[in-house]
């Protein structure tokens, strides 16, 4: 597909807090081949889901799942038939700190909180509720938990040293090489698999920038970030 054939014309996007960093530079990439301008919006899923119900002008969302993106079609909103899975996201526990992180293991140690993302609203929230239930830790780490709004909120308290250890993308951290991290054994969590769906059918800067999410270019800047992607 030739990209850049319709005129300029700017599009509105919702984005999982989660894919930030690589929307910010898929949006300059995008930019530079079309002359289109893209505009981002970032935040948990969950509440995005609430305002694009309730009439948000947005042209497309980006999600932390594949649920809301058709939940909205179920309803009568968005595009049906554009949804696609654009990425699938990796869970990671993470500390500033070298050598705190070295496993599992490191959820029994001694530390006062870990962070997580709202597990009602973001979808990375609820994989790690998952894993801290699948290794048997839900009593025992139930007072330590400090709740982010989004996943970006949940990675500052660990970035800022306001939690000792948090389960963030590894998106976040993939340009980072200090502190220390586990990658989450994926058996240990549903996949978070990561749908876009197009709202409006008006919009063809949105189209077209969803389509250069699967474009050669595109997928490459998102493997970049530690995304992986469907077979």
């Amino acid at each position: 597909m030739a990209f850049g054939a319709v005129q300029a014309q700017d599009a509105q996007i919702a984005v999982a807090a989660n894919f930030t960093a690589a929307a910010e530079e898929l949006g300059a990439a995008f930019s530079t081949e079309t002359g289109q301008s893209i505009a981002f919006s970032f935040g948990a899923t969950g509440q995005f889901y609430a305002q694009i119900t309730q009439g948000a002008p947005f042209d497309a969302l980006l999600s932390a799942d594949s649920a809301t993106p058709a939940r909205l079609v179920n309803e009568g909103i968005g595009v049906i038939g554009s949804e696609f899975t654009y990425a699938i996201g990796k869970l990671v526990l993470f500390s500033i700190e070298p050598d705190t992180v070295t496993g599992p293991q490191s959820l029994e140690g001694d530390f006062e909180r870990l962070a997580i993302a709202e597990p009602a609203a973001a979808p990375y929230g609820a994989a790690a509720l998952e894993v801290i239930a699948a290794l048997g830790l839900t009593e025992v780490l139930a007072d330590r938990l400090v709740i982010g709004q989004n996943i970006s909120q949940a990675y500052q308290f660990v970035a800022t040293g306001n939690a000792e250890l948090g389960f963030v993308a590894l998106s976040q951290i993939a340009d980072r090489d200090d502190g220390s991290r586990w990658i989450v054994d994926e058996d240990l969590y549903a996949p978070i698999t990561q749908d876009a769906l197009l709202l409006s059918a008006d919009n063809a800067a949105a189209a077209e920038f969803l389509a250069f999410l699967g474009s050669e270019t595109g997928r490459a800047i998102i493997a970049s970030y530690g995304y992986g992607f469907t077979e």
